[in-house]
């Protein structure tokens, strides 16, 4: 084994390079090594060394050991703006220098008050020349093993667990390098990944991880350690996961998530989990417009009957839309989900003046004086967020009235208050101000979409992959379906789509420009989901990782969401994208066709003419 061991060339506190506020290092993008926290006003040589460079503004010097190590000493972040101010140096670029010898000097407290992190990075630029890389000051060590070595490791366990079955074998490697038992909190899955809480987040080793066979990716996300793992293969590995433990259930996994995550994780989850169980509805019924409207524009006639039969397919979950919402809603909170469904049916009972009506003119809103003041009472057809609010309240309502409603009388007298209360809120006060609220939102949101040359477009394409890495992207649920409800079409689904086969566009060229047979594969594999609507595998496995394919796609999505927008391109459902996606364009699938063509060629061009996964896996 290869190693280089030397003593921080600076006193102060000596920490891991993860702790540095700088991704360039704390991503090891500069090499490997640790940084010094608080440092001391010396820089001094660690070993015999040469001089190989020294920046003019002397914020930085790189010497090169007799043992062949390349060391980067940057003193503090961004100092090169400093322009040299509170920097002394006492050698020159090519001097020859003894271990000890003094390099440098530093102003510490100044280059603090002048508004810059002091923390000092010290790193081996040509790391994979070697196994092992330590650092001490102190008598403390940080020790970095090269990524070469994670690999040997991870494949000498995979030899351990030969014999078993893959999925075993997974599991296996995956609890010895999470920490054990003690260290999983809690576990679930997905489609394609295995979710899991950590306790102690410095247990994990995740490059081992990230090389066991079978292993498409890692990240964490919404308070979760996330391993890809693929679809069909993480059911086979979750089974033997949580084998012979207690961590089968999903319901804890999801509250220990929830009580980790951020404000807006949290509400971008419950949007999810309320709009999520609908969505297959909205997509089937998406599907039979798509359907009819191709058939239409082919000059199929349809008579009366056949016509008012598809309208029943196509009509009846928009027009009981707040049923399906405050369902899910009343559900997700913790009410009896009938309740739910029952009050989202008064939200549009046929004694009321339908919403759809109304804004045709055909009918007027019943004025009724509350308190002396004319509050309108209207149906909420095709309406969201007062359905969400009210299920809401209505579970909050229920679950109080339970802490002391006896348990005798609780099966009448409980839904009848909660009924009755929810009811007269929900018309009279929760519906009118969120139904007004809906409209301005959505009013904005159609403008925004609406802006000329497809500018709302090429905004939404280009950010969109970056709102699905910080996990906060089910927002976009509650507009799609208002969007739905309002107008009959998509517009977001149209531009989101080419957001996403631009990640599988630049994942493609970083697996074209691959060399290494089993990567290539692995690469392939990945992009594959992407192509059926699902990025999270060529995101955290191949785009992120690298960063610049990640960038290159996020262009591809702007160009193709811009296109999109101009063209004013709208799916007659939401929920599905790319290849099953063209179910909901077959009314305009020349259109849909060239903004898929368009984010999967810029992504592809950008990344395989500007980007080589070979030279990003040497730095």
């Amino acid at each position: 084994m290869k190693e280089i061991r030397f003593e921080s060339p600076l006193a102060g506190e000596l920490v891991e390079l993860s702790q540095v506020n700088d991704p360039a290092f704390s991503g090891g993008a500069m090499g490997k090594g640790a940084a010094v926290k608080n440092p001391k006003r010396r820089v001094v040589a660690p070993f015999d060394a040469e001089v190989t460079v020294l920046f003019d503004t002397k914020h930085a010097i790189g010497l090169h050991s007799d043992d062949g190590a390349d060391l980067l000493i940057h003193v503090g972040l961004d100092t090169v703006k400093l322009g040299g101010e509170h920097f002394t140096a006492h050698v020159e670029q090519g001097a020859k220098v003894k271990k000890g010898d003094l390099l440098l000097e530093f102003d510490e407290a100044a280059i603090r008050a002048a508004g810059y992190d002091t923390t000092t990075p010290i790193v081996v630029t040509n790391a994979g020349d070697f196994d092992r890389i330590v650092v001490s000051l102190d008598g403390k060590e940080i020790v970095t093993e090269n990524k070469a070595e994670a690999t040997a490791s991870a494949s000498t366990d995979d030899e351990e667990y030969a014999n078993l079955p893959k999925e075993e074998r997974v599991a296996k490697l995956i609890w010895k390098y999470v920490g054990g038992q003690s260290n999983v909190r809690s576990a679930e899955h997905c489609a394609t990944r295995l979710r899991l809480i950590i306790n102690d987040k410095s247990k994990l080793d995740e490059k081992a991880i990230e090389n066991i066979d079978g292993v498409k990716g890692q990240f964490f996300a919404a308070a979760q350690y996330q391993i890809i793992l693929g679809t069909g293969f993480v059911d086979k590995v979750f089974d033997a996961f949580v084998a012979g433990t207690n961590l089968g259930g999903a319901g804890s996994n999801k509250a220990e998530a929830y009580a980790q995550m951020s404000m807006s994780q949290k509400i971008s989850r419950t949007l999810g989990d309320v709009f999520v169980p609908i969505i297959p509805v909205l997509v089937a019924t998406g599907l039979f417009m798509g359907l009819r409207g191709a058939a239409m524009s082919l000059n199929f006639a349809f008579s009366e009957n056949v016509l008012r039969m598809s309208q029943i397919l196509t009509d009846t979950a928009f027009a009981f839309l707040p049923a399906l919402v405050c369902w899910s809603t009343t559900k997700r909170f913790g009410g009896t989900p009938v309740i739910g469904i029952v009050l989202g049916l008064m939200l549009v009972a046929p004694q009321l003046p339908n919403a759809y009506a109304i804004a045709s003119g055909d009918a007027q809103p019943i004025m009724m004086d509350i308190f002396g003041l004319s509050v309108p009472v209207v149906g909420y057809q095709g309406s969201v967020l007062p359905a969400l609010v009210l299920g809401i309240f209505a579970a909050k309502l229920q679950k109080w009235l339970k802490t002391f409603i006896p348990d005798v009388i609780d099966l009448i007298v409980t839904p009848f208050l909660t009924l009755f209360i929810s009811m007269l809120l929900g018309l009279l006060v929760v519906g009118p101000i969120m139904h007004w609220i809906e409209l301005a939102v959505f009013g904005a949101v159609q403008a925004f979409l609406a802006l000329p040359y497809g500018i709302g477009g090429f905004v939404v394409g280009g950010l969109q992959q970056v709102i699905v890495v910080f996990g906060v992207h089910h927002v976009f649920n509650a507009l799609e379906v208002q969007l739905l409800a309002t107008t009959g079409v998509d517009p977001f689904n149209a531009i989101i789509t080419g957001a996403i086969i631009a990640q599988g566009g630049a994942a493609a060229a970083v697996a074209a420009r691959t060399k290494d047979k089993k990567k290539r594969a692995l690469y392939i594999s990945s992009i594959v989901p992407a192509f059926l609507g699902i990025t999270e595998p060529v995101i955290f496995g191949i785009n992120l990782r690298l960063m610049k394919p990640f960038l290159y796609a996020l262009v591809g999505g702007a160009c193709a969401g811009a296109i999109a927008g101009f063209l004013h391109l709208a799916g007659t459902g939401m929920g599905i994208t790319v290849l099953p996606g063209t179910l909901l364009y077959l009314n305009n699938l020349g259109s849909y066709l060239l903004v898929n063509v368009v984010g999967f060629a810029v992504a592809f061009f950008l990344t395989f003419s500007l980007f080589n996964p070979e030279k990003a896996d040497e730095e």
